[in-house]
């Protein structure tokens, strides 16, 4: 895949810590960026060691909207997020990838359980206004934050939710009156809506409360779709630079790789054509061979350890461990 430079035509603040951007695409780009609610765009960023690959799901809905909305929250001591939020205004052109992921429903016609938290919500929007656009499904919302100035979008939530009281109900939690959720006080909530099939994104943490949550409700593990917001990478004292050696279209590439990047974010940086999906460590689309070197994966929800024991490794979940490492794509 190639990066396309699509132009920023608004800056919204939409709490304190979280910002959209509003793309506007090109006539002879529209079909490149046709995309599914709940996708993802990748965009590329100024890094400490040059520029970095991030990815930001779609806030805005192909049913609602003509211009593309991705929404960024900072992250404390994240690099990508501040940049975004210290730095883009309207005028701004970023370069980004078409959209990808997996993370939308198969009909806009289904009932639908949405669990989200803090930033998670951003997916779950482009979800939710697809539906109640473009479908006949109704729609729960479970959304999960600290505090009520935390709660992004909240003012189009609330009126959605008024304009469409027969097709969705929005539960909010708020650590702040509530406490940190918990799978048992959760599991009362949604047990309206335990039939459905359910969309969880959000942070980590969030996230595996939200599916313990689910499973004490009784939900199948096949109609839980999950949607991950990793943390944005932070040097640990195991980080370290190394030099990367990638065999991938026919020919070898010899890169640097910054200590704590991910090794498909060092690929498409350098504009490699790389393959991946899900960015999440659960669908091994991105999966190579490691040749030589060490590394760790942050995440792994597929591989098991006769793939590794032949050398296989996640692209989008490795980080170097050694100063040279090599991989192969064939």
């Amino acid at each position: 895949m190639m990066y396309h430079r699509l132009r920023v035509t608004r800056v919204i603040e939409e709490t304190p810590d979280a910002h959209s951007l509003v793309l506007s695409v090109p006539p002879d780009l529209a079909p490149t960026f046709a995309y599914r609610p709940g996708q993802y765009l990748t965009l590329r960023v100024p890094h400490s060691h040059g520029i970095a690959a991030r990815c930001y799901s779609l806030s805005s809905s192909p049913y609602t909207e003509t211009d593309l909305k991705i929404t960024v929250k900072r992250v404390p001591d994240g690099p990508a997020s501040n940049w975004i939020c210290d730095h883009i205004r309207v005028g701004a052109a970023l370069e980004l990838m078409p959209p990808a992921g997996t993370f939308t429903p198969a009909s806009l016609d289904d009932d639908l359980l949405l669990l989200a938290g803090g930033s998670g919500i951003t997916p779950v929007m482009s979800i939710i206004k697809a539906v109640l656009a473009g479908g006949r499904g109704r729609l729960a919302l479970v959304y999960a934050n600290r505090d009520q100035g935390s709660v992004i979008f909240a003012a189009e939530l609330a009126a959605l939710s008024e304009q469409h009281r027969d097709r969705l109900s929005v539960i909010h939690w708020l650590d702040s009156e509530r406490g940190t959720p918990e799978p048992a006080t959760l599991a009362t909530l949604i047990t309206p809506w335990a039939g459905r099939e359910a969309y969880v994104c959000g942070p980590a943490p969030f996230v595996a409360v939200a599916h313990d949550t689910l499973q004490r409700a009784g939900v199948p593990a096949n109609r839980i779709r999950v949607e991950r917001f990793e943390v944005e990478e932070r040097r640990s004292a195991d980080d370290r630079d190394a030099t990367l050696e990638v065999e991938l279209d026919g020919q070898t590439h010899r890169l640097p790789w910054p200590a704590g990047a991910r090794l498909l974010d060092v690929l498409i940086a350098a504009g490699l054509n790389a393959p991946f999906s899900c960015r999440q460590g659960h669908c091994g689309a991105c999966a190579c061979r490691l040749l030589d070197g060490q590394v760790d994966l942050v995440h792994n929800e597929i591989l098991e350890e006769e793939d590794f024991a032949e050398g296989y490794t996640l692209a989008c979940q490795a980080v170097a461990r050694s100063e040279q490492v090599s991989v192969t794509y064939y």
